[in-house]
């Protein structure tokens, strides 16, 4: 191990740094380039320790200012101090600071340490060992140990790359993903409701320069949200009650700079590591972060921010029109499928950026496929929805939208597509064995929302005028912003530049990425959406969408018969009879066909047994699973008559191993009553998306 120290006259910080290298006889000079730690060049494989010590000639930070701003922040969330709190700790200066904030703002409140007198109440650190260098499992030790001394209990997780690390264009990408989804995992494994990551200002500024790079709207260039309610690939089942289990994403430190950081790092006395890949080039974020870090101006950087906040605020009005128009114009229907009423919409008076949000968030909810619609997609969509009465159909972002029946073209359905690429699998389900404590765990989570909600009343953009770039790309609000002065002449010109020099980078491999997705697509299609068996008892997520269970049951009750429960004994010998030992006993799960449609018909053909008395209700006595299964067709044919053609194609079924129909869940279809048999639609993400703030 190798060691130095180094003053950086840029923070004013003296940092004494020790990092690993590859090889004995290679010695590291760090350099002091726009960065507390080191520069640019001879960056090491590994990540550098920094660790703050006194000096007389060190600014004294007030650290105040910084508790007073983050718990304003914390307030604007709508969180209180008694509140679950996980922490996502890279171990870098950003999560550290946040950190050090996190467990001041704590032990401010009522509550101070656990029963142990060790660890801060309330309070959860995630260090995520991504394990793609030899040296992360000690480095994420050391983070761990930084963090259990500041009195923060915290968990280390390993990824585990199933299907082999992420190749190195798309690592920080993989790293992101797998990053989140143990932090779901390991919120919801601890009943914590609240997620705080540490991005910052300048993590917003180097969005914008990104997504601008690539031409985005205003709704992309307003960056990260402040809050937003993330959805968990699990959901829990509690006493009849399904829900979604969704952890509230906040970012409290985004009116924090990256400068901020090693100065709340270092008014704490505390410890950060520096990770050389955050230095290379071969990634967009770190050259934006590079260029960016030469326009040292506080002019251009405060103009900047200006920009984004001009920009939120536009997010933040379209939200609360979309959110308004959801609410007047939508039905959502049992079965899946959603009804647009086109004539309470009035599309023609709603501006393009509102209307095509809109349909994106409708979209989205009915396939549970969270992509951005974009181009000419985007464009198509918009012209259809505007065209009233609608009298043709369209098939869009894993969606069949087409006039609903009867309602001469002033409805829209929009149903799910079984053509487009769509999650097929059936998840196994996770139960809660602590009944009160997944009701106030869940609570707790509603309860913070309703905060926040009440908090931002005052910040609501309430008319278009205060939204400044409406219908605007990266261009036209970067012209919008200089004649409105919000920014200045030089600023936009460094803008510009910053535009260029990155959308130069990302054209050249636009062909490249073009071809790997046209590959890819071809691949997703679902041929049959059959799943893994179900079997008895145990409850499945299909498609995103439903939430499908079995069971059989010698207790026997039909809802298409009125009066009392059905008492049924059967005859021996009916080759289709599902009434078989239940240990043999599997269904599997697909979406409906037309071939269904006709077995259901020919099933209503099939003469009845002799001892079969179609005419007396309740029907007691001996019926064999054929007079059962023939009068069930019977009713679930008139149920899919009420339901639109394209809807049913999204409509769940069970079959045997031989591909046989058992059961259509949704319509109360079932080849025989000792077969129970549900599906519920429950979407893992709601309609509009959850909540999200970007006050």
């Amino acid at each position: 191990m190798a060691r130095g120290l180094v003053l950086c006259s840029q923070t004013r910080t003296i940092a004494k740094l020790s990092f690993f290298l590859p090889y004995p006889k290679l010695w590291f000079k760090p350099h002091c380039h726009h960065h507390p730690c080191y520069g640019p060049q001879n960056i090491p494989s590994a990540r550098v320790f920094c660790h703050c010590v006194s000096s007389q000639t060190l600014n004294l930070v007030d650290m105040a200012k910084y508790n007073e701003a983050f718990s304003r922040r914390m307030a604007m969330a709508g969180i209180k101090h008694h509140n679950r709190i996980a922490l996502g700790v890279s171990g870098g200066p950003d999560s550290m600071a946040l950190c050090v904030l996190a467990a001041s703002w704590k032990t401010e409140g009522l509550y101070g340490f656990d029963n142990s007198g060790k660890f801060i109440d309330g309070l959860f650190a995630i260090i995520v060992d991504h394990g793609l260098r030899s040296e992360s499992k000690d480095e994420a030790s050391l983070v761990g140990n930084r963090v259990s001394e500041m009195g923060i209990r915290c968990k280390i997780v390993r990824c585990d790359w199933l299907n082999g690390k992420p190749k190195q264009g798309h690592l920080q990408e993989s790293a992101r993903d797998m990053r989140y989804k143990i932090f779901q995992d390991v919120c919801m494994q601890n009943q914590i409701s609240v997620l705080l990551v540490a991005h910052h200002a300048d993590d917003q500024a180097e969005l914008f320069i990104l997504r601008s790079s690539r031409d985005s709207g205003v709704l992309g260039l307003a960056g990260m949200a402040f809050t937003s309610q993330v959805f968990s690939s699990h959901t829990n089942f509690c006493n009849n009650d399904w829900k979604n289990h969704s952890v509230l994403l906040v970012r409290p430190l985004l009116d924090f700079s990256k400068e901020d950081m090693y100065k709340i790092c270092q008014g704490s006395n505390r410890d950060w590591v520096e990770d050389p890949t955050n230095r290379s080039p071969l990634f967009a974020r770190n050259r934006i972060r590079a260029s960016l870090g030469n326009l040292l101006s506080g002019t251009f950087n405060s103009e900047l921010q200006a920009v984004i906040s001009a920009c939120r605020r536009t997010r933040i009005y379209v939200d609360q029109i979309c959110n308004s128009l959801i609410k007047q114009s939508i039905t959502v229907m049992d079965q899946g499928f959603a009804v647009i009423n086109l004539k309470t919409l009035n599309p023609s008076k709603i501006e393009d950026i509102c209307l095509s949000k809109f349909i994106t968030l409708v979209l989205q909810f009915v396939s549970q496929r969270q992509r951005p619609i974009r181009g000419s997609t985007s464009k198509l969509l918009l012209q259809y929805i505007r065209t009233i009465p609608c009298k043709t159909s369209l098939t869009a972002a894993g969606c069949y939208i087409c006039p609903a029946p009867g309602s001469k073209g002033f409805k829209a359905l929009v149903c799910c597509s079984v053509d487009c690429p769509l999650p097929s699998n059936a998840e196994s389900f996770h139960t809660f064995s602590n009944v009160e404590e997944k009701h106030c765990f869940s609570d707790e989570l509603e309860q913070i929302i309703a905060n926040g909600k009440s908090y931002s009343k005052n910040n609501l953009v309430t008319n278009s005028s205060q939204a400044q770039f409406l219908d605007m790309r990266s261009q036209s609000v970067l012209d919008e912003a200089r004649r409105l002065d919000v920014i200045s002449e030089s600023t936009h010109r460094n803008i510009i530049s910053l535009q260029r020099k990155e959308g130069s980078h990302f054209k050249s491999k636009t062909d490249e990425v073009a071809s790997v997705c046209e590959s890819k697509q071809g691949t997703e299609h679902i041929a049959a959406f059959l799943s893994e068996p179900l079997l008895p008892g145990q409850t499945c997520y299909f498609m995103n969408r439903f939430i499908i269970s079995w069971k059989l049951s010698k207790e026997i009750s039909s809802n298409w018969f009125r009066g009392e429960p059905l008492s049924v004994s059967y005859l021996e010998g009916d080759s289709h009879c599902c009434s078989v030992n239940e240990d043999e006993m599997v269904a599997k799960v697909r979406t409906m066909i037309d071939a269904d449609w006709l077995y259901l018909a020919k099933l209503t053909k099939l003469p009845h047994s002799d001892n079969f008395e179609a005419t007396r209700l309740p029907l007691t006595g001996k019926i064999t699973c054929s007079d059962y299964s023939r009068l069930s067709a019977k009713v679930a044919l008139k149920s899919l008559k009420s339901i639109p053609v394209a809807a049913r194609k999204s409509i769940p079924v069970l079959v045997d191993d031989h591909g046989r129909l058992l059961s259509i869940p949704s319509i109360g279809f079932k080849h025989c009553p000792c077969m129970k048999a549900s599906a519920v639609f429950k979407p893992r993400v709601p309609l509009g998306g959850g909540h999200s703030s970007f006050l």
